[in-house]
């Protein structure tokens, strides 16, 4: 179909705008990841799409054309977590330390990255990949190799320089075939949102109320686990482990996320531990977060 009519369909205003169907939406995305029309569309479409809103069903079809151009590699027995391409920028990863405690429990950690995206300018993934060494259960995969059309749009949204659908529909790629998967959230409503996108693709699907919108827990926060229409909720609080670790406020430098990772204070060292128990809870190794967290002391 002619992209102006998908740009027609988002751009025209609340009385003129109309959803894509699932065809229309595939079609839309296969257009843009081909790139075979302008930038300048590809940009326009973006902003109209993410202010009409967009749909599950616009996001089915949307990740329907992904995977026709992903490249996938098994890795059995893992978690896959979806971080935000746009970094962290006030707090440290703690993914490295939480691997190290899963080690010994037979889980593996399957983490996407790439080139920063808009809109927060953080430390992302790939800059801590590169700075690292990896325990043998993390499992990286750089999108420029397994999803290179996605990686091709780079340049095309940081010169848009606003969040758009592709932070919805980019964090969890299913690269690895994982069973589990974990994402963050930043507030409830979302949550349905990733249930109804994501729940077919998933054995169990978390969603949490993570960090700088990753899937990593650093305060009190709220757990959901998605089973078929149910959603499950769970209250964490790392001072009920006995856990005193203070976020920061503060912008960091990637030497700064790198100094706490190679010389962990003991309550980062705990909170990790956390971390590590909510995933054995959601892979169903354990019963409860409790007695997970109890299994890695």
């Amino acid at each position: 179909m002619d992209f102006f009519k998908y740009i027609h369909a988002v751009g025209t205003g609340p009385k003129g705008n109309r959803d894509l169907s699932f065809e229309e939406a595939q079609d839309m995305m296969t257009q843009i990841l081909n790139q075979s029309i302008p930038t300048e569309q590809i940009a326009a479409f973006l902003l109209g799409w993410r202010l009409k809103p967009e749909t599950t069903e616009e996001f089915q079809g949307a990740l329907a054309a992904c995977d026709k151009n992903i490249t996938k590699s098994e890795v059995k027995n893992s978690i896959e977590l979806g971080y935000p391409f746009d970094g962290k920028a006030k707090n440290p990863y703690i993914f490295p330390l939480v691997a190290k405690a899963l080690e010994k429990h037979n889980l593996n950690l399957v983490l996407v990255g790439d080139e920063k995206q808009p809109a927060k300018d953080g430390i992302t993934i790939k800059d801590i990949i590169t700075h690292i060494n990896l325990t043998p259960n993390t499992h990286y995969f750089d999108r420029k190799e397994f999803f290179n059309k996605l990686h091709n749009l780079t340049d095309v949204r940081n010169k848009l320089g606003l969040r758009s659908s592709f932070s919805t529909i980019e964090k969890l790629s299913g690269v690895a075939k994982s069973e589990y998967a974990i994402t963050g959230v930043f507030h409830k409503p979302f949550v349905k949102k990733y249930a109804e996108i994501y729940t077919d693709r998933y054995k169990h699907l978390a969603l949490i109320q993570g960090n700088e919108g990753t899937p990593e827990l650093f305060s009190k926060g709220r757990l959901w686990i998605v089973n078929g229409e149910d959603i499950e909720e769970h209250i964490i609080d790392p001072e009920y482990f006995d856990i005193h670790y203070k976020k920061s406020w503060e912008t960091i430098t990637l030497q700064d996320s790198l100094d706490q990772l190679n010389n962990p204070s003991e309550e980062y060292l705990k909170l990790a531990q956390l971390n590590a128990a909510v995933y054995l809870f959601i892979t169903q190794k354990y019963n409860s977060i409790e007695e997970a967290f109890e299994a890695l002391h």
